[in-house]
């Protein structure tokens, strides 16, 4: 059995999987609970300045019958008194001496209310801190939360003014809701974080009812943009964690969040550069006992690959991850469609006439039978074909060789550049 312990910027766990900064992390009723269930680590709901929540904070979408494929919410940090979270958390840490206990923290972006809560916090033996700086809903029109987190000369600012009093692990959350989530990250490691944390939810408007025309949720008839997560934001999600992995000025631990729901989003998290991931909104809509399946089902991946460790995973696709312009134009791939699998359905056929580039012919073979044929020369190899086919194995995307060298864009620009004033004829490259 593989070793699925991890060491985040000095943080450990028996395991990467943690509970996010959320409703599942609000008491420690809840977290000794996850604890007892087999969890790694928790991240404890925001503490901060007392706040007021609202009634009717939640809703989500489904999508072909499966419940909850995104989630949005508007509710706030904990709405719990700070002396009753500091209690509940040393005695949690205390019983669980050995799983990761991070508190979450946002106040103003003064320097004198990040001190007094750091002390304050690291006084109750938390492992970590972890600043949120993504937070879109409510605490973000008060100058927190994203309102901080989308600036980076006050990320910056406000990790080192936390680094100047903390003793332990700095952790830096970083909101989705910016052009280049790399230029608040760079800031998290200049300004001294130990790690970064991503992403925090996407503003979104869950929906309008058509009978009502309110929103989705609303309070007393108004609404107002909250916070998006679930499966359907993991794509956005790992795409963020890989550029932030990628990228030559950031070269700290990522804890990846966003749309993880079992083990196969937690290997393709860390391959792309988390030491470890945090989960949310499946916990929500399964409880905590999900995290048998999760431990059990990289336990055996690990031991399939023979793999000793779920650290020597970490950041093993990131070389993987590039530019467009770095990619081989001459590299080709088409579909073949296998007629012993298929079914004669024709979504292949349609969704390619209709919206791709009309390369599949109707055929009748010698018994008056129809097929379903791909014309290679001219099919551009775009997967949409074996996307939306029902049966697996029915189409297959296959590599064909290129009577062409492999070239990049940036390759044939480069090499137009030196031989614009050459008699070669360049349309050939």
């Amino acid at each position: 059995m593989a070793d699925l312990s991890i060491n985040l910027a000095g943080i450990k766990s028996p395991n990467p999987f943690w509970l996010a900064s959320a409703p599942p992390t609000n008491s420690g009723y809840q977290v000794q609970r996850a604890f007892e269930a087999g969890w790694g680590g928790a991240v404890w709901k925001t503490l901060g300045e007392p706040i007021l929540n609202v009634s009717s904070r939640f809703a989500a979408i489904s999508f072909n019958g499966q419940r909850v494929m995104g989630f949005n919410n508007i509710e706030l940090i904990t709405d719990r008194p700070l002396e009753e979270n500091l209690k509940e958390i040393y005695e949690t840490k205390k019983r669980f001496p050995d799983r990761a206990v991070v508190a979450s923290l946002m106040v103003e972006p003064k320097r004198e209310k990040w001190h007094e809560i750091v002390k304050r916090v690291e006084d109750v033996g938390v492992d970590g801190l972890e600043l949120n700086f993504g937070c879109p809903h409510g605490m973000a029109e008060r100058g927190m939360g994203s309102a901080s987190g989308q600036v980076p000369e006050l990320v910056e600012r406000q990790t080192y003014w936390v680094k100047e009093v903390a003793r332990t692990p700095v952790i830096v959350k970083l909101t989705p809701n910016i052009t280049d989530i790399t230029a608040t990250a760079e800031a998290a490691a200049q300004g001294g974080a130990d790690a970064i944390s991503l992403i925090n939810t996407i503003n979104s408007l869950m929906g309008v009812d058509l009978d009502t025309w309110n929103t989705i949720p609303h309070v007393a008839g108004k609404g107002a943009h909250g916070g998006y997560c679930g499966p359907a934001v993991k794509p956005i999600a790992l795409n963020m964690v890989a550029e932030c992995a990628r990228h030559p000025r950031i070269r700290i631990p990522i804890s990846g969040i966003g749309g993880i729901s079992n083990w196969r989003d937690a290997v393709e998290f860390m391959l792309m550069g988390a030491t470890g991931v945090q989960v949310c909104t499946a916990v929500m809509h399964h409880g905590f006992r999900i995290i048998e399946d999760m431990i059990e089902g990289l336990n055996h991946y690990l031991d399939e690959k023979g793999i000793a460790s779920v650290m020597d995973i970490v950041g093993k696709s990131v070389s993987k991850y590039s530019d467009w312009g770095d990619l081989d134009l001459n590299y080709k791939v088409v579909a073949r469609i296998h007629r012993e699998r298929c079914i004669q359905c024709n979504k292949c056929y349609i969704s390619c006439e209709d919206a791709s580039h009309q390369c599949i012919e109707r055929l009748v073979d010698e018994n008056g039978k129809e097929y379903l044929k791909v014309r290679e020369e001219d099919c551009v190899g775009c997967n949409l074909c074996s996307i939306v086919c029902p049966v697996d194995g029915a189409i297959e995307m296959v590599e064909v060789p290129s009577e062409h060298p492999p070239m990049t864009w940036n390759e044939r620009q480069a090499a137009l550049g030196r031989l614009s004033g050459c008699s070669v004829d360049i349309k050939s490259l």
